[in-house]
């Protein structure tokens, strides 16, 4: 039988840092909190440390790995850098190779640090989401009774597709989150306003409600729910406040753009 390997203090350190670069990587990317702590836990047991501790805070994550009564804390920051499930999937796989004793310490590290983020092209991400929000506005049409029309429909797609393109551009340049929501809100609403102005339509109530569809912050709110039922509080309430302020600066940059266009009269 195998003696067990001997881990010296500069290789718990690692291990430490390596675990802690393994969390943040998964919050900064959109994965929740148990699966976050249970991935860095599990690769610091796989590569040999006895007991790992991991404490998660609104905006940040400390880390504990024990070995032999040996202890090492690692603090890191955590900054969300938008959802990436490419990044989530890559980390897990990671540490199921070293779980699978396919990866050493070395190997991981290398492993890690080979993730990038994978980007879809922005025009092929502003016409899916053109079409996603039409569509919502053809099934609003269907619930209405209302026959097709296409013209709500063209606005739609328009109004959001250019939203969309303007919402990556400013994220592209780093722009503060609220204020890219906020810009964008009020570049779909002044599109679709001209069809109110202009009579181009049928139904622009229904094109204006569909095309900001967009700026439904789904996935934080999913996260922020799922954390605060598994005990993650602090977390959750950050993540849920986050998500509520993006909706509020789409509300702002809707309401500005209605007052902008003068075209309250449609409600």
């Amino acid at each position: 039988m195998a003696e067990p390997r001997i881990i010296s203090e500069a290789e718990q350190r690692q291990i430490t840092h390596l675990s802690a670069q393994a969390c943040i990587m998964l919050l900064q990317h959109g994965a929740e909190s148990t699966l976050a702590e249970s991935v860095c836990r599990r690769l610091g047991l796989a590569l040999g440390i006895a007991e790992v501790e991991v404490a998660m805070m609104a905006n940040a994550i400390t880390i504990t790995t024990i070995y032999q009564g040996r202890d090492c804390t690692t603090v890191r920051r955590n900054t969300d850098r938008g959802l990436n499930m490419h990044v989530v999937t890559e980390v897990h796989r990671a540490v199921l190779l070293v779980e699978e004793a396919k990866l050493d310490l070395a190997g991981a590290t290398a492993r890690l640090a080979e993730i990038q983020p994978q980007r879809y092209n922005r025009w092929l991400v502003s016409l899916m989401v053109g079409l996603s929000c039409a569509a919502f506005a053809r099934l609003g049409q269907l619930a209405h009774g209302d026959p097709l029309d296409l013209g709500t429909l063209w606005l739609t797609f328009v109004a959001s597709g250019v939203a969309m393109q303007v919402r990556q551009m400013l994220a592209h340049l780093h722009v503060n989150p609220f204020v890219n929501f906020a810009a964008a809100a009020f570049v779909a609403t002044s599109i679709t306003a001209q069809g109110v102005l202009h009579g181009w339509v049928g139904n622009p109530k229904l094109a204006m409600a569909a095309c900001v569809l967009l700026f439904v912050p789904g996935y934080p709110l999913i996260n922020a729910v799922s954390d605060m039922v598994k005990g993650y509080i602090n977390t959750g309430i950050s993540r849920a406040t986050f998500a509520l302020l993006l909706l509020l600066a789409s509300c702002g940059g809707i309401v500005l753009a209605m007052t902008v266009w003068n075209t309250w009269t449609w409600l």
